[in-house]
């Protein structure tokens, strides 16, 4: 039996919602956003020179463009929504008021990409499981249940009865990411705007093969399958296991439960709190359990069950991790940062690769930007929330000269976890997570453990945060590792 309930508006793209994949269509949408800009700011103009106030003038162009924006974003799927599921992480750091008609906007980016027709849904499923598909099911429903960047999700029951969650790939999804990544080497000259010692074209690359993975649904298939395994029968997540993949259809057990976005929305602090902690042990925990990064801790991507577990989807972005390099890195950054002081920062600096040996590097002021992250493991408990990571994200991406931050020439092999992390800190702090966040984190790094033990030994002192508080505030400052 076939559910064909509802219809679906057509795309931009061609008649099947498809997302845009010729490359002049997706440059000329992408184009109207900065031309749609400067048309309402003279507009704005003439409204102030008519006695309109300035800031509300202001606002209806602030909001007007944020909307614009969701929606272009949302019509072009493939890399151009990705990027706006990044940006609505970065909108943390402008001003409230200003910040706010983008985070509106952007939340619905998930569900602003048009929804294939059924025919278009139907064709793909035929290509990729067989002319006879519908025998797999004894019900499908032609509603989407959910939008991603590259496909949808169709509820239906599988051929045994059991409730899944059909994922398919929109046709020509493949194009348009080639056409965006194009598009993104062509502007790798910007890299050094921001960062003036990056190698452009080196992150682009590693930023091209992380995009390129989530359109590879047999790998996908197998993340899901390896990381329900090791999660199977875990008292707080739930990975539904992969029932079947051909193709671009992924097959996998259906989940019952509540959005983070909902949580996130209305939830009570208790719950937000409960929910965030939950997201960072499955974040810390995934690697060393299943040896995979779980690259995009989305809201979307997080449901919370019935019986309390958080389910989690989605495991396009799950490269092998960590390289052999990086558990060196994080422990000898943390040591130079809580243990150590500006000199010992420089030479981490330039012994992974962050700075060559002929600049030189502001490694005080570095610190000082790095400084408020080690309050994390320093403290019993600790609250991240959307003014702290504001703070964060300003001091990253001040375009100031004398900000360290554009002293530094950072490994392209960091940009999956430099991802992961920066969506992950956007998740807890939309939720205002308050929690023991160091325990959780020692639990699953051997490296930070050994850094805060070599603290406890040295300073004979507890880590909490108040303590080094009260410590500094009674001595005269001498590099940073007095705490």
């Amino acid at each position: 039996m076939s559910l064909r309930r509802g219809g679906a508006r057509r795309g931009d793209g061609d008649a099947g919602g498809n997302p845009p994949a010729r490359k002049a269509v997706r440059s000329a949408k992408l184009a109207s956003v900065p031309l749609a800009f400067a048309g309402r700011q003279v507009a704005g103009a003439s409204k102030r020179a008519l006695g309109r106030p300035a800031d509300e003038v202001d606002r209806e162009i602030q909001l007007r463009t944020a909307e614009h924006m969701a929606e272009v974003l949302g019509e072009l799927k493939g890399c151009a929504a990705k990027l706006g599921q990044i940006l609505g992480i970065y909108e943390l750091g402008l001003p409230p008021d200003l910040a706010e008609p983008y985070r509106i906007a952007l939340s619905r980016l998930q569900d602003a990409a048009p929804p294939m027709l059924p025919c278009t849904v139907h064709g793909v499923l035929a290509e990729s499981l067989g002319p006879d598909w519908r025998a797999h099911f004894r019900e499908f429903d032609d509603r989407r249940a959910a939008a991603a960047t590259i496909g949808q999700v169709h509820r239906a029951i599988w051929h045994d009865g059991r409730p899944v969650a059909v994922k398919v790939m929109y046709p020509g999804a493949r194009a348009a990411v080639d056409s965006d990544l194009r598009q993104l080497r062509g502007l790798a000259w910007l890299a050094p705007v921001f960062l003036p010692h990056a190698d452009g074209p080196a992150v682009v690359d590693e930023l091209a093969e992380c995009l390129r993975a989530e359109l590879d649904f047999e790998a996908e298939a197998q993340n899901q399958r390896r990381i329900a395994e090791a999660y199977a029968d875990d008292p707080d997540f739930r990975v539904p296991r992969v029932v079947a993949q051909h193709g671009d259809v992924i097959v996998s057990e259906w989940l019952d439960g509540i959005p983070l976005s909902r949580v996130i929305a209305t939830g009570a602090q208790q719950e937000r709190d409960r929910v965030g902690m939950q997201v960072i042990r499955f974040f810390w925990s995934c690697a060393p359990r299943t040896g995979l990064l779980y690259g995009d801790p989305h809201p979307g991507n997080f449901r919370v069950l019935p019986d309390g577990r958080l389910g989690v989807v989605d495991f396009g972005a799950c490269p092998a991790w960590p390289p052999a390099q990086f558990p060196l890195l994080v422990h000898d950054i943390a040591d130079a940062l809580i243990n150590g002081g500006p000199a010992e920062l420089d030479a981490v600096a330039r012994r992974h690769g962050f700075i060559d040996g002929k600049r030189g590097l502001d490694s005080a002021g570095l610190a000082a930007k790095l400084m408020p992250f080690t309050e994390i493991l320093r403290a019993d408990t600790f609250r991240v929330d959307s003014a702290w990571l504001r703070g964060r994200t300003l001091d990253a991406v001040s375009p100031k000269l004398s900000n360290a931050y554009r002293q530094l020439d950072v490994p392209p092999y960091l940009m999956p976890f430099q991802r992961a992390l920066v969506t992950l800190l956007g998740l807890i702090a939309q939720l205002g997570t308050t929690g023991p966040m160091r325990d959780e984190i020692l639990r699953w790094s051997p490296e930070f453990r050994e850094v805060m033990e070599r603290h406890r030994v040295r300073t004979g002192q507890p880590t909490d945060l108040n303590a080094v508080r009260l410590r500094r505030a009674s001595t005269p400052a001498k590099g940073f590792a007095a705490g």
